[in-house]
């Protein structure tokens, strides 16, 4: 039986269930074993309140723990891992430390990575581990899924220094977005591959979860960046509309019209797209935000055929975004007003592809070239 490596910040048993969760899924149904290696993990995440620490049980920790039929989970504690220290003095003098990074022992997952034909890694620091699992695993097919630019996380330069070290040396950088295919430039490695949908799951009937007094509805679905400040002014601005957001977000009382639900697990989020009338893709700017253009959020809204609202920086490529200048209530209400208007039968999902589609170009296994070819 074939065995994948998935190393990820995210932790399987956590309600954020992120692409490397539905990767890993795809690997499952092909008949792949699947490690699901959770890193970094430390003792910064506690002081840090890091959001796992609500799912995760300390029992786990270095310790392979097997969640399902060929599903293995490994969390790999350490004392300390590589962050910004919001000091270039700082950042300099533990540039050496951080870097030590790399030689962190694989514990009771070794066996296992071994033994791989596919590791796929995330953007974060599990970047520092390629060498060792390069040398553990040579044969192993290594690919980056670029999850987000490192540059907008704001990482510790050591993080950043090395990632551009390894491009070179990827068997396949895949990335989710134009925004980032461009800052990696031109290489024979690097592809463009969207994030993909459970079709499936979003295909099914499902109970509408809005009120029946509440005649339109849009919908955000998020963790981080949220504009609040376009909330108050759209709301304001249009009393009639309800706007729902979900997300391990602030909740502040801004109107009536307004609802908080605060973080809910990724099934129960998918009724509230698919029965809203409008997407909200309304971020703040932060260095790199245009890399969400292709967020799996935007795909979402896509294949559920909703106008989507978001600030005029982020170039999603798509007839139904509309676009507010930040803070511009002029702007704002011309948005909402033309993504009410729009007829949402001219929303196209043929670029819309599955998970197993993108699985199957991880892998590097032949998919239709009609798959390929809408990627780019």
């Amino acid at each position: 039986m074939k065995r994948a490596v998935l190393l990820t910040g995210h932790y399987w048993g956590s309600k954020r269930q992120a692409g490397f969760h539905q990767i890993a899924r795809s690997l499952l149904c092909k008949g792949w074993e699947v490690l699901f290696f959770t890193a970094p993990f430390s003792l910064l995440s506690f002081l840090r309140r890091d959001y796992r620490l609500k799912y995760l049980k300390m029992n786990e920790l270095n310790r392979l723990i097997q969640k399902d039929k060929n599903l293995e989970s490994f969390v790999r504690f350490t004392l300390i891992h590589p962050v910004n220290l919001k000091s270039r003095l700082l950042n300099k003098t533990s540039y050496r430390l951080f870097n030590r990074y790399q030689h962190i022992s694989l514990g009771q997952s070794e066996e296992f990575i071994r033994e791989a034909e596919l590791i796929i890694y995330e953007s974060n620091p599990v970047l520092f581990l390629f060498n060792h699992l390069k040398t553990i695993s040579p044969d192993a097919r290594m690919v980056y899924r670029v999850s987000d630019d490192l540059r907008l996380l704001n990482c510790h330069p050591a993080l950043i220094n090395i990632e551009q070290k390894l491009l070179p040396r990827f068997d396949l950088i895949s990335v989710p977005s134009q925004y980032i295919y461009d800052v990696f430039g031109n290489r024979p490695n690097l592809k463009l591959q969207r994030h993909g949908i459970n079709k499936e799951l979003f295909d099914k009937k499902m109970q509408n979860p809005y009120p029946p007094d509440y005649e339109t509805n849009l919908v955000f679905i998020g963790q981080t960046y949220f504009d609040y400040d376009f909330l108050d002014i759209a709301a304001g601005l249009f009393p009639k509309l309800h706007f729902h957001i979900i997300g391990p977000l602030d909740e502040k009382r801004i109107r009536d019209n307004v609802h908080f639900y605060g973080e809910k697990p990724f099934a129960d989020t998918i009724a509230f797209i698919k029965h809203a009338d409008i997407g909200l893709h309304t971020l703040i700017h932060t260095p790199g935000a245009e890399s969400f253009s292709d967020s799996l959020k935007v795909i979402q809204y896509e294949y559920c055929r909703l106008p989507i609202i978001a600030p005029y920086f982020m170039d999603c490529r798509r007839p139904q975004v509309f676009y507010y200048k930040p803070g511009n209530p002029a702007s704002i209400s011309e948005a909402l007003s033309r993504a009410m208007q729009y007829d949402r039968k001219n929303i196209s999902v043929e670029n819309v592809i599955s998970w197993e589609n993108l699985t199957e170009l991880l892998i590097g296994d032949k998919v239709e070239q009609k798959i390929v070819d809408n990627l780019l």
